[in-house]
């Protein structure tokens, strides 16, 4: 995400990756994850004079990759073509841009997901709390111009004395699995909620929140807990929060977090999957401060961390992963799901348009 390195983060969090047409169903919970492949775009990709990077969300519809750019000066998305030979990812096109339109939002774009039944792009944003921005959840049409706006909680926006804590705000985003809306991950906890996390365990809890497609506002809400910073860093950065979910069944989730470290070079990343349950969780919506209430967070289970398959990626390196998708099914016919990290366009150092293929599979 633009400003990454701006910010301090923490612990145990939990949530999952949905939405994606060729794929409707997980029923089995005994789920397992396993590599497949890896491309690296190159950045001195550009579509119609714009830079191919920052590319901080992914999602797939109907054959066509949609990507997120979060360049708040000139925010857009881009339409994509990713070629899979058998298991291995042989191709990616980046085929079109379109140029998201506000003279008035502040747009830190951060996750993509297209809804089939508007025909439409949904999008977050994180805002900027510092200029009393606040965060976003909309769609746009076809030309880029906004379309519908979505109310969130009012404990996300800017000026609420629960205080999101700044490029920390909306993270991720998924498509319910009954289609009746949409669900929105904080990357981090609110300040009255909890601290941020640390080498330490502590109850750094993020807030999903269900959107209404039809009300279009928020009806519900869960917590989860983030996991603590992986890696001691070497210098004074660090950080680790929710960068992406799905929901693969009803109230059930695979969930994304990063954790980095700085001063490590291309070791300071440790991404992990999650499986979320949020059956049995309690409604946060109309909580003040989770720090103050006796509350049943969501069940997490780690998937797949991603330190595990190190050793097959170039340079050996986990880059900053902020983006999660179903693909199409596999020759097996088994689901696939892709990856994709945020390069922050090279300013803080060498980094990847990195897109990893896993599989999905049910015991």
């Amino acid at each position: 995400m633009n400003n990454f390195f701006l910010r301090i983060s923490f612990i145990l969090i939990s949530s999952f990756i949905f939405g994606c047409k060729s794929v409707k169903t997980v029923n089995n919970e005994n789920l397992k994850v396993k590599f497949l492949s890896e491309y690296i775009l190159p950045e001195s990709i550009f579509v119609n004079n714009t830079q191919v990077g920052g590319l901080s969300g992914i999602d797939f519809y109907d054959g066509t990759y949609y990507l997120v750019c979060d360049d708040s000066d000139n925010p857009r998305i881009y339409e994509a073509s990713i070629t899979l030979d058998n298991t291995q990812i042989s191709k990616v096109n980046v085929d079109k841009v379109l140029l998201i339109k506000s003279t008035s939002d502040f747009l830190d774009l951060e996750s993509i997901r297209f809804d089939g039944q508007s025909n439409t792009i949904l999008l977050t944003s994180e805002g900027h709390i510092f200029k009393k921005k606040d965060p976003l959840f909309f769609s746009v049409n076809e030309s880029g111009d906004i379309k519908d706006r979505f109310a969130i909680p009012e404990s996300f926006k800017a000026n609420s004395l629960q205080k999101p804590r700044h490029n920390a705000t909306l993270e991720g985003l998924c498509i319910d699995f009954n289609k009746k809306g949409y669900w929105l991950g904080m990357e981090l906890p609110l300040e009255v909620d909890g601290p941020e996390p640390q080498l330490e365990i502590t109850k750094s809890p993020v807030r999903i929140t269900f959107i209404n497609s039809e009300t279009k506002k928020p009806e519900k809400q869960f917590g989860c807990y983030l996991d603590p910073i992986a890696k001691k860093p070497l210098s004074n950065f660090s950080v680790n929060g929710l960068t992406d979910l799905l929901e693969y069944a009803e109230n059930k989730f695979l969930v994304l977090e990063r954790s980095y470290s700085s001063g490590l070079g291309n070791q300071g990343n440790t991404i992990k999957l999650f499986k979320v349950d949020a059956s049995n969780a309690t409604n946060t919506l109309k909580i003040n401060s989770l720090a103050n209430t006796d509350f049943t967070s969501a069940k997490k289970e780690l998937l797949l961390n991603f330190e595990s398959i190190r050793d097959k990626l170039t340079e050996n390196s986990i880059d900053n992963i902020e983006g999660i998708t179903f693909g199409p099914k596999l020759p097996n016919g088994h689901k696939s799901l892709i990856v994709i990290s945020d390069n922050n366009f090279n300013t803080q150092g060498k980094q990847l348009n990195q897109f990893i293929l896993l599989e999905l599979t049910e015991d």
